[in-house]
């Protein structure tokens, strides 16, 4: 398993679609360039331009519906300090780590925000060929 993590923060997109394989080549359009992870029902492109972890999922929610939203960092220090600092702010949080999700073992953070739309803060510790926990939809 490969590390993957980014070389600033950046903020992650999750999004349910109906066709990914369209969904797929309508992003890599909009932003000129390949995915860089595409598993069954899954794809993610790491944006450089602007800084953006887009993530489709297809065949969990509605197509063109929000799934999640999300910071990804670059190492669980930076995730455990988010989870202090929304602590701090009487923010309810649900940590995991070494989780594997989005074919990737990560440590996270999740917090909900007024409107019910749940956000993460996570790091990619390692590439995984399985999928792992559900996603947002089914919490």
């Amino acid at each position: 398993m490969s590390s993957v993590q980014p070389t600033q923060s950046r903020v992650q997109l999750a999004l349910n679609v109906d066709d990914l394989d369209a969904a797929i080549d309508f992003y890599g359009a909009l932003f000129d360039t390949t995915p860089a992870k595409v598993r069954a029902g899954y794809a993610n492109f790491a944006v450089t331009d602007p800084p953006l972890k887009l993530v489709l999922i297809a065949g969990d929610g509605d197509g063109g519906t929000l799934n999640h939203l999300g910071v990804e960092v670059g190492t669980t220090t930076q995730v455990t300090a988010a989870t202090r600092r929304l602590a701090g702010a009487g923010l309810e949080t649900t940590s995991s780590e070494h989780v594997t999700c989005c074919y990737a073992v990560q440590d996270k953070t999740w917090v909900t925000d007024p409107d019910g739309a749940a956000w993460e803060v996570y790091t990619v510790l390692a590439d995984s060929v399985v999928e792992g926990e559900p996603t947002v939809q089914s919490r």
